[in-house]
C-alpha cells in the first residue's frame, strides 16, 4: 500500500516541500530502500525509526518497502523526517487511519528509539512554508512548535511522541493550538549589562549612540585594556526592539542553524562575537549544504570582530560585498541559496602590533614600518564601508576608581528611539530602515549640505585623500547627528563632526 506524508527541507534558512512516499507490500526480501537523494543522517533513519515503532506498539514491515523523499533531485539532510516517514510506515502497513491528514499538515521531527520526538531545525521555516503552500497547519516536536507558532494563518500542533502524532492524525487525541499563544517576556530588554558600568570614554560612546541611531559601522582603535569589548557588548541594550517582521527573520536564521532561545522569548536583537581563527565559510556561511554563517546569524542585530586586523585578509575581504548589499549568495554544487546579512558591524583593534602607541600608560616599542604595516591588514575599500572610526584612549587610574556611574543604556535608547522614529518616516514609503541603507538617491534627497559646507568637506577629502564611498559614509553620519539634534538640515557642527570620526584616514593608515 502506498501512503505519502507531505514534510520539507531547509534549503539555506528557506524551508521547500518534500513528499516522503512509503510503499509497502512490495515482493522481495523483506528491507528497506530509501531513495530519493538522503544524506548519512537521513539513511540512519530506518534504525531510529523502527526502534520507535516497536517501542511504541506497533510492528514494522515484514515485506519490502520503499521510502522515496521527492523530489529526486534536492539533497535531504538531518533526521527531520523520522516522524514522516514513521507515519508513512504506519499508513502505508494499515495501523493507521486519516491518510488525508497527513497531506493536510507539514510534518517534521527526530524520533528518540523511545519514540519521543525531538527538536529540529528549522520550525519557523517549516510554518511559513505550510502558510505559503495553503496546508491546514504543522506537526513538529514541541521546541519546534513554539518557535512555529509566531506564524499566523496555520494551525500549529506539537506532538511529544510518534503516539501522540498518530492519535492525532486519527483524530482519537485533541492536541492543542499553539497558533498564537507564544509568550514574549515584557520585562526589560531582555539585557542584564548596562552602559551605565563604562566609565569615561565621552568620545567612544557618543560614537556608539551615532552609530546605533543611522545603524552604521564602527570602528574603535585604542590600546588593550580601554573597555572595547566591554562597550560592545552593550550595544544591543542601546538598540530599539525588532518589528515582528525583524524577529521572525531573526529566528529563522537561528532556528536553521539550531539555535533555540528559552521561552518566553525576549525579542531582542543579536549580538555574535565570532574569534579571529574563524574561517571564510564560518564568517560568510557556506557547507556542502549551504547555510547561514556569523555575518547571517547578526542580522538585524550586531557582528563584534575584536581584534580586526588578527583576522585572516580573505575572512575579512568577503565581508565586502554583503555589507553594501545585506545579503549573501552561495554557490555550491548542492544549490545556490541567498541569505539576509543586514548588520551593524562594530570592530576593534589596537592602534599598534603592542597596543600602546600614544598611550601614557606605558611606552610603545613598535617602529614606524611595523605600526604602517599592521594597520594594512585592513585594506582600504573595507575601511571605506566603516562609517565612524572612533578612538578609545585608556583611562587613567582615577578614573577606573570613580564611583559616578555612567549614562544608563535607558537614556541613551531614547535618544536612539526617538532619531530612528525620524528615519522610519522619512523612509515610510520605501525598502530603507536607517540612514546607513540609503542609496545614491536617498542621499542627493535627505543629505543636502549648503555650498559652503561642501567646500569644507571637499577640502577633507581633498586632504585625507578619501574615496568617494567615504564621502557618501560622511554625508549619511551627518544625517544621523542632524536626526539626533532634531534639526531638519546638515548643519556645520553635524558635518564637522562627522568628519572628525575618520580616524585612521587622518592617521593615514591606508
Amino acid at each position: 500500500m502506498l501512503a505519502i506524508v507531505s514534510s520539507a527541507a531547509l534549503q539555506g534558512i528557506q524551508a521547500v516541500p518534500v513528499l516522503v512516499e512509503v510503499n509497502s507490500g512490495e515482493s522481495g526480501d523483506p528491507r528497506l530502500i530509501m531513495v530519493g537523494l538522503p544524506d548519512a543522517a537521513v539513511k540512519e533513519s530506518d534504525d531510529r525509526v523502527f526502534s520507535a515503532l516497536a517501542n511504541s506498539g506497533y510492528r514494522k514491515p515484514q515485506t519490502r518497502t520503499t521510502i522515496n523523499l521527492a523530489p529526486g533531485d534536492l539533497r535531504k539532510e538531518g533526521p527531520m523526517y523520522d516522524l514522516p516517514i514513521a507515519l508513512g510506515i504506519l499508513a502505508a502497513t494499515n495501523q493507521l487511519s486519516g491518510e488525508q491528514r497527513l497531506r493536510d499538515y507539514l510534518i517534521g521531527g527526530e524520533l528518540s528509539l523511545s519514540g519521543a520526538t525531538r527538536p529540529i531545525r528549522g520550525g519557523l521555516a517549516f510554518a511559513l512554508q505550510a502558510r505559503a503552500s495553503q496546508k491546514r497547519g504543522v506537526i513538529l516536536p514541541l521546541a519546534s512548535a513554539r518557535e512555529a507558532s509566531l506564524v499566523d494563518g496555520i494551525e500549529v500542533y506539537a506532538a511529544e511522541s510518534l503516539n501522540q502524532a498518530k492519535r492525532f492524525i486519527e483524530g482519537t487525541l485533541e492536541l492543542p493550538n499553539l497558533s498564537g499563544k507564544t509568550i514574549f517576556d515584557s520585562n526589560g530588554t531582555g539585557h542584564e549589562i548596562d552602559f551605565s558600568e563604562v566609565k569615561g570614554q565621552a568620545g567612544v560612546r557618543r560614537a556608539i549612540e551615532i552609530a546605533v541611531a543611522g545603524n552604521h559601522n564602527l570602528l574603535m582603535i585604542g590600546p588593550p585594556g580601554s573597555g572595547k569589548s566591554m562597550i560592545a557588548k552593550r550595544i544591543p541594550g542601546i538598540m530599539p526592539d525588532p518589528s515582528l517582521d525583524e524577529y521572525l527573520e531573526i529566528l529563522q536564521i537561528e532556528s536553521a542553524a539550531s539555535i533555540t532561545r528559552d521561552s518566553p522569548l525576549k525579542k531582542h536583537r543579536p549580538f555574535r562575537a565570532p574569534h579571529h581563527t574563524i574561517s571564510d565559510v564560518g564568517l560568510l556561511g557556506g557547507g556542502s549544504i549551504p547555510g547561514p554563517g556569523e555575518i547571517s546569524l547578526a542580522h538585524h542585530g550586531v557582528l563584534f570582530l575584536d581584534e580586526l586586523p588578527e583576522y585572516k585578509r580573505s575572512a575579512l575581504e568577503v565581508m565586502r560585498q554583503p555589507l553594501e548589499d545585506g545579503q549573501v549568495t552561495i554557490s555550491r554544487s548542492a544549490g545556490k541559496v541567498t541569505l539576509p546579512c543586514n548588520f551593524m558591524l562594530v570592530a576593534a583593534m589596537n592602534p599598534c602590533p603592542c597596543g600602546y602607541l600614544g598611550s601614557q600608560q606605558k611606552e610603545c616599542g613598535c617602529s614606524p614600518h611595523q605600526v604602517q604595516k599592521y594597520r594594512q591588514r585592513i585594506s582600504g575599500p573595507l575601511l571605506d564601508r566603516i562609517d565612524l572610526h572612533v578612538e578609545a584612549p585608556a583611562l587613567s587610574i582615577s578614573q577606573l576608581r570613580t564611583a559616578n556611574p555612567g549614562e544608563p543604556s535607558s537614556s541613551i535608547r531614547q535618544r536612539v528611539e526617538a532619531a530612528r522614529a525620524v528615519q522610519r518616516n522619512r523612509f515610510s514609503n520605501t525598502p530603507f530602515n536607517a540612514n546607513a541603507d540609503m542609496g545614491h538617491k536617498q542621499i542627493q534627497d535627505h543629505c543636502a549640505i549648503a555650498p559652503d559646507l561642501g567646500d569644507l568637506l571637499q577640502q577633507a577629502m581633498e586632504r585625507l585623500s578619501l574615496s568617494a564611498r567615504a564621502y557618501d559614509r560622511i554625508l549619511k553620519v551627518s544625517r544621523t547627528i542632524a536626526d539626533l539634534a532634531s534639526s531638519p538640515e546638515i548643519e556645520m557642527p553635524h558635518l564637522m563632526e562627522a568628519i572628525q570620526f575618520r580616524s585612521l584616514d587622518r592617521m593615514g593608515s591606508v
